[in-house]
């Protein structure tokens, strides 16, 4: 059977001051009508089964997710004690899946990723499986690019290496790279052997939890530990016990960086990883001077710049590239080009403990 993971964890402080704690960014309708999560699950729906979808988050999202997703078994829901990175959380769904389908196919998603031809992804998704069948190694989906951007990972392929599973084609990974300096994104794009690493992984089930065992083998044996607890009832005192002590990592840096039969499927559809407020206007219908305005704003002699409102009139005159976001109790503004930095007013609100606004 096929089964979707999906991560949900993220405490998406760079959308501060809509994104909080108890309320990131995956539960927002920040893209859409619908919430982030809602569409991740949603165009996944036809692809697996109900009982099939998993989401991986902590215990301040758990009330969120299941007034957003309803039809979701509580047992598909899986907590982290604590935030650990993509490795252990991969690892701790691959278990439960494992108990339940040893011969599973996982399919590994972000919860907060925006995608434009669902068809289209859905396609992408199901050759993914069969390749992940047909070679017993990892698949990702790389996105071609369309700019020189430094803000993703970006992967190097083998044009020449190609494989072909039902008429389609995969390509053996070369290498995969960190983000880029502008310079080097520029030779990335002019090479024509890079695509933006979407963070979009599929495996047998038994092949992840191998990999895992071989290349952070340290991880594996907390795993192992909180697997043999899986169906007791000390599982819980367990998994929050060995999960504070597993070592944080990234899948890509631990285990996809290292392991040998890694492929890569060209992804043809639109795709945002929605990682700033920037993005969010890069997304957005803009009027004739450029200006992107959610609720109440009025931009007079004004350009390039986005407000959100709830609650207020907002008004601005003659300002440029600028993103100010208003909420009841916060207000953000800032230049376009300095989004990525807004987590570091989250930094500075946790020392001040200002927990009223986080």
């Amino acid at each position: 059977m096929i089964h979707a993971v999906i991560m949900a964890g993220g405490a998406g402080t760079r959308f501060w001051p809509r994104s909080r704690a108890n309320m990131p960014k995956q539960l927002l309708n920040i893209v859409g009508d619908k919430t982030l999560i809602q569409q991740t699950v949603d165009r996944i729906r036809p692809v697996t089964e109900r009982s099939n979808i998993w989401i991986v988050t902590n215990a301040s999202q758990v009330s969120g997710i299941r007034e957003q997703i309803p039809d979701l078994p509580e047992s598909n829901i899986l907590i982290e004690p604590v935030g650990r990175n993509t490795a252990p959380c991969i690892g701790l769904a691959a278990l439960h899946i494992r108990r339940r389908d040893p011969e599973g196919v996982m399919m590994v998603l972000a919860a907060d990723h925006r995608v434009g031809n669902e068809e289209l992804f859905r396609k992408e998704m199901t050759l993914a499986v069969e390749v992940a069948r047909k070679t017993k190694g990892s698949v990702t989906i790389g996105i071609k690019p369309t700019r020189p951007e430094t803000g993703y990972g970006y992967i190097q392929y083998m044009e020449s290496k190609k494989i072909s599973v039902n008429g389609d084609s995969a390509y053996p990974v070369k290498t995969f790279a960190e983000k880029p300096n502008l310079e080097t994104a520029q030779r990335f794009l002019q090479s024509g052997d890079f695509l933006w690493n979407s963070g979009i992984f599929v495996w047998e089930v038994s092949s992840i939890l191998e990999l895992i065992e071989t290349h952070l083998p340290e991880l594996y044996e907390g795993l192992t530990t909180i697997d043999a607890a899986l169906a007791t009832n000390t599982y819980a005192e367990v998994l929050d016990r060995v999960y504070r002590s597993l070592k944080g990592i990234s899948i890509d840096y631990g285990v996809m960086e290292k392991a040998q039969s890694v492929y890569v499927i060209k992804g043809d559809f639109d795709w945002s990883d929605v990682g700033s407020w920037a993005e969010v206007y890069n997304l957005s219908e803009k009027d004739a001077d450029g200006n992107v305005v959610k609720g109440e704003g009025i931009l007079m002699n004004s350009h390039n710049s986005m407000f959100y409102t709830e609650n207020k009139v907002v008004a601005a005159i003659g300002i440029d590239n600028i993103i100010l976001v208003d909420t009841p109790d916060a207000i953000l503004i800032c230049k376009r080009d300095a989004v990525q930095d807004v987590r570091l007013i989250v930094e500075e609100l946790n020392k001040r403990q200002r927990n009223d606004v986080l």
